[in-house]
């Protein structure tokens, strides 16, 4: 049962919403003054997500290139180096922890996922089973703090947000990606983007939304990146058009088109290339946040 206030946006507070529609049973807003998107009620308790029906034997494994891109991104938090720790927020498939684990990281895992954190015990990392408030970690712990993919979940973003700041040392690193408001898909799909799916993501941020509920948050020196897109789900929505029996897994073809940009050093280029413009134009499907404790 849902609560029947409707509710500010989960960025930058205000009431000033515009109505989208309506998907799953959740209210579509878009926020008129940071033009963040988001439902206009949380799910209740028994309609939420159950992760530990969403993670199974198929999706406790990534790629190849994904590992090689995690490494790449590892890679460049060694200058925040100083106690040593790391900790990835939902670590799901435990990428993060095993590629920081290789470069000499003392890396900690946080996840609501019973089979995620077991598989992870079973690896031997040091991994907490519940919420981040549940996990009490000690104030200024960590050098750098990931959560990929999450913040779109969250019932109270700026909460979890605050909590992320509490635990990270002064100068210390949040990084994270979530998905992108106002990039091209949602330009050219409107509530059709798979991307919009209460109520697994209950908000998505845009640069202005996403900046100032950090910087309430406590967190500076704020760096925003727009990336990715799948040009496959935008052809089969206007297929689909004039064949509604065309199917399509947004999962399946990201991870195919990500893998073919990534096999040979031209198709790197390519992508990077790709990417780059349309981080210029902020037209990304995705947003990739690099924030500093003040």
């Amino acid at each position: 049962m849902k609560n029947n206030a409707q509710r500010p946006c989960p960025a930058c507070k205000s009431s000033n919403a515009e109505l989208r529609g309506a998907k799953n049973g959740f209210e579509i807003l878009v926020c008129r003054d940071c033009r963040s998107i988001y439902t206009g009620h949380l799910p209740a308790i028994t309609d939420a997500e159950n992760y530990d029906e969403y993670y199974t034997e198929s999706n406790l494994s990534v790629p190849d290139f994904v590992v090689e891109r995690v490494r790449e991104i590892i890679g460049g938090f060694s200058a925040y180096r100083q106690t040593n720790r790391l900790l990835d927020i939902g670590f799901g498939a435990g990428t993060i922890l095993e590629v920081a684990a290789e470069d000499k990281w003392n890396a900690f895992g946080l996840e609501v996922s019973k089979p995620a954190i077991d598989q992870a015990k079973a690896r031997g990392f040091e991994v907490f089973h519940g919420n981040l408030f549940e996990s009490a970690y000690p104030d200024q712990h960590f050098d750098v703090i990931t959560a990929s993919e999450i913040v779109e979940h969250l019932p109270d973003p700026e909460s979890d947000l605050k909590e992320i700041a509490r635990i990270l040392r002064p100068g210390g690193l949040f990084w994270a990606t979530t998905p992108y408001a106002t990039g091209l898909s949602f330009r050219l799909l409107g509530l059709d983007w798979s991307i919009l799916s209460p109520p697994e993501h209950t908000q998505l941020y845009s640069r202005r939304g996403i900046s100032q509920m950090l910087e309430n948050a406590g967190f500076s020196s704020i760096r925003l990146q727009t990336f990715g897109l799948n040009p496959m789900e935008i052809a089969h929505h206007f297929r689909s058009r004039k064949d509604e029996t065309i199917s399509f897994n947004r999962v399946e073809t990201g991870y195919q088109l990500n893998e073919s940009l990534s096999r040979s050093p031209a198709r790197k280029a390519i992508k990077s290339l790709l990417n780059n413009t349309l981080n210029v134009f902020h037209l990304g499907d995705s947003l990739k946040i690099f924030a500093h404790k003040k």
